[in-house]
């Protein structure tokens, strides 16, 4: 049995990103959401300077894990994005501890335990174990079925 792999974590605002962590970043969103998912949309989508960026790094420093929390929608709730684990880590529970960290910062950092998230549709049953619970009906969101989640903690 493989031995549970644990990540580095850290919390970074856009300011505090250096170019390399940047560029590290946007390599493994742009591999996993338009390379690996065939689908060209707009990554850089301009909300990434007012997010709190969530990174989880292996024992080479490779950044592995990565989701960004965006301020309050006009609901009160923040809105977790770009959730992503590097393709050959999947099936690990990195996925998992991606979101307890995102769940834990968000109630460190802004005192809210409760979000908001666009989740893709054939990974429900994954973040409903994190918590979430559909909110609407299915839709497209650049090609890809989404549904709409919040996670209502107490």
């Amino acid at each position: 049995m493989e031995r549970r792999m644990q990540l580095a974590w850290e919390a970074r605002t856009f300011a505090q990103l250096d170019a390399t962590i940047l560029y590290d970043i946007l390599r493994l969103r742009v591999d996993a959401f338009v390379v690996e998912q065939q689908c060209a949309y707009p990554e850089l989508d301009g909300q990434d300077t007012g997010a709190l960026h969530v990174i989880g790094r292996d024992a080479a420093q490779e950044v592995v894990a990565y989701a960004r929390i965006l301020p309050p929608d006009t609901g009160g709730l923040h809105h977790v994005g770009r959730v992503v684990v590097a393709g050959r880590l999947r099936g690990r529970g990195l996925g998992g501890q991606l979101m307890g960290e995102v769940h834990r910062l968000l109630l460190e950092r802004f005192g809210a335990a409760s979000s908001a998230l666009a989740a893709q549709a054939h990974l429900l049953a994954f973040y409903a174990a994190c918590g979430y619970a559909p909110r609407g009906q299915q839709y497209l969101l650049d090609g890809i079925p989404h549904v709409d989640m919040v996670r209502i903690a107490n």
